[in-house]
This record gives C-alpha cells, structure tokens and sequence, in this order.
C-alpha cells in the first residue's frame, strides 16, 4: 500500500502579530512544566495541553513555537499532537460532545444518541457545526461504564443518557 503524503514543506502558515507563547506563559510553563520533567522533550504533552486550553486548538504557529520553546524540531511536536485525539489542529466548537463508543455504551444506546445529536446538530462525527458552535466526536471509553451510556461535554460528564437528556443538554447550552 502506499502512503499518502502531502507536501507540506511549502505550506504557508497563517501568523498572527502577538505570539501564543508568550514571555508569562513560557515563565509559568518553565516554572511549572519544564521544571518537573528530566529533559524539555519530556514536557511536550503538558505544554502542548496548556497552549490549547489557553486558545482552544493548536494551530501551526503556535506549535512552531512550542517546538522552540522546548527546543525540538517541529516536526516533532506535530507528530506528538497528531497522535493523541485529544489535541486538535484545527478551531473546535465551543461545546465539544464526547459520545463514549465502549462495550457498555454501545450496548446501553450510544448509536442513538449519536445518531440523533447528528440529526440535531447536522453534522458527522468529527465535524463543526457552521457556527462554530457544537464539535460532534466520539471516543473510546470515559470510564464510566456502570453508568452508560455516557458523554463528556467540554469537561462535564453525563451519565446515564438518553435521547431526552441530549434535548435538554442542548437547551442549557443555547
């Protein structure tokens, strides 16, 4: 099989005027982060998990600059953020639904709930709503299996769901 590639050498990287890291984040981060690993290497997923909760997504500058800041290649940082879901790339809504997909949400009803946030929302798994303001994912267990089935919404976790409880989710939200 071949593999797909992108040639991304000649990208242009959109920049914005004022830096993500800026001169108090990387003092906290030093101070903080850095401080507690054996090499800079070693901080990349708790600095990698700061920039995005402070902005919400990590775009490329701000990873260019996470890599110099920890003194890496950018390629690394990116291949460390690519491999984990967690960490996104691109602008997310600003209510991110985490549907569970184990065992025992699957057996409880997750792909009705998924099924109808999808219908509500119109979108796919792993897209945005066009006003930014729902993201649609799912994963692969919360640990919550005596309560499925399950979602995290941001960082709220809710147990026990059903197609009601997504309607008056989404109300609370609005």
């Amino acid at each position: 099989m071949a593999w797909i590639t992108k040639n991304s050498a000649t990208e242009l990287i959109e920049r914005t005027d004022t830096p993500y890291l800026d001169e108090q984040l990387k003092q906290q981060l030093e101070q903080d982060v850095v401080a507690r690993y054996p090499t800079r290497q070693a901080a990349t997923l708790p600095v990698l998990h700061a920039m995005q909760h402070r902005i919400g997504w990590l775009p490329p500058q701000a990873i260019e600059e996470i890599a110099d800041f920890l003194e890496l290649e950018a390629s690394t940082v990116l291949d460390t953020a690519t491999f984990y879901e967690e960490f996104w790339l691109e602008p997310k809504g600003k209510y991110v639904f985490w549907i569970c997909q184990s065992l025992s949400c699957e057996i409880m009803g997750e792909k009705s709930l998924t099924q109808t946030l999808k219908e509500k929302l119109g979108i796919n798994v792993g897209e945005t709503t066009p006003d930014g303001k729902f993201t649609l994912m799912k994963v692969e267990c919360l640990g919550s299996c005596g309560t499925a089935p399950c979602a995290l919404v941001n960082e709220v976790l809710h147990e026990n769901l059903d197609v009601n409880d997504l309607d008056r989710i989404l109300v609370e939200l609005e």
